[in-house]
């Protein structure tokens, strides 16, 4: 059944939008970490995006993304009021949360608001959330004001300094795993250099360390084998197994290469829809 989109929002003009959905069935059952499929149009690719946020008393699916190629594309031509074809989720495994103390939630890029819907997981749970959000710059920020909202500290950096910290976001974590000796756990949703760079910063303070893994997915139900990555030696399938996974175990050099693998395929299908719009 068609899902409609009830509000659309441009986060970043021309790069990143945020949709709200009315999904009622994705959303009675959405925990934090999941994440959903969607496919625009009969012929379109299946795509996955990580739940931003959910509402199951209103019915709605929050989810934001950065338009990249040929399917985010087609899906940043949709707008209020229009109808996605197909979306089905919520998939793959929640995050584990519990009450236990600190959890520092690391976010870069569009997995800002991912890691919202986990950091704001663990606020309800009764833990101290110290969230770290980095960019280029101010304006490439996202959910700043959502996770100001509830979490306990907001760290922030941009790389040109054009506001907080300038430097990393690893910088920052650092910065305060070496002053809090109560942290038992940080989350990391990114990009994967940063998520590799998470776990390099977090391996000597013996601290768990949990990364969201979102390589390309064909189907999202394991029968592909697409989303394969190697986690302590052993193959796993993000999209059944995960997407979550101990950042120690991940292999990040293999995954980096696995993931550039159709990089000239994907920049070729995007200049043919490019010049084939009206």
């Amino acid at each position: 059944m068609p899902t409609p989109i009830l509000h659309k929002e441009s986060l970043i003009p021309g790069k990143t939008s945020k949709m709200l959905l009315h999904a009622p069935h994705i959303a009675q059952k959405a925990r934090p970490g999941h994440f959903i499929m969607l496919r625009t149009h009969a012929k379109g690719e299946r795509i996955p995006l990580t739940i931003a946020d959910a509402d199951p008393e209103k019915g709605t699916v929050t989810i934001v993304y950065l338009v990249m190629g040929k399917s985010t594309a087609s899906l940043e031509a949709l707008g209020n009021g229009d109808e996605i074809l197909d979306v089905c989720g919520p998939l793959g495994h929640p995050t584990h949360i519990e009450k236990k103390g600190a959890v520092v939630c690391v976010g870069g890029g569009t997995g800002i608001a991912a890691m919202h819907h986990i950091a704001k997981g663990h606020y309800h749970a009764g833990n101290r959330v110290i969230g770290v959000i980095g960019a280029r710059s101010k304006d490439l920020l996202l959910f700043e004001k959502e996770l100001s909202s509830f979490a306990h500290e907001l760290l922030i950096s941009t790389d040109d300094g054009s506001y907080g910290h300038k430097g990393l976001v690893t910088e920052l974590l650092h910065d305060r795993l070496e002053k809090d000796s109560q942290i038992f756990e940080v989350v990391a949703v990114g990009p994967v250099p940063m998520m590799a760079a998470v776990a390099d910063t977090t391996r000597p303070f013996g601290v768990r360390t949990t990364v969201s893994l979102n390589p390309v997915m064909v189907d999202g139900i394991g029968m592909c084998g697409a989303c394969r990555v190697t986690v302590g030696g052993k193959t796993k399938f993000a999209c059944v197994d995960g997407p979550e996974f101990d950042g120690h175990e991940v292999d990040f050099t293999e995954l980096r290469r696995r993931l550039s693998a159709y990089r000239e395929q994907e920049k070729l299908s995007s200049e043919l829809y490019e010049r084939a719009r009206p």
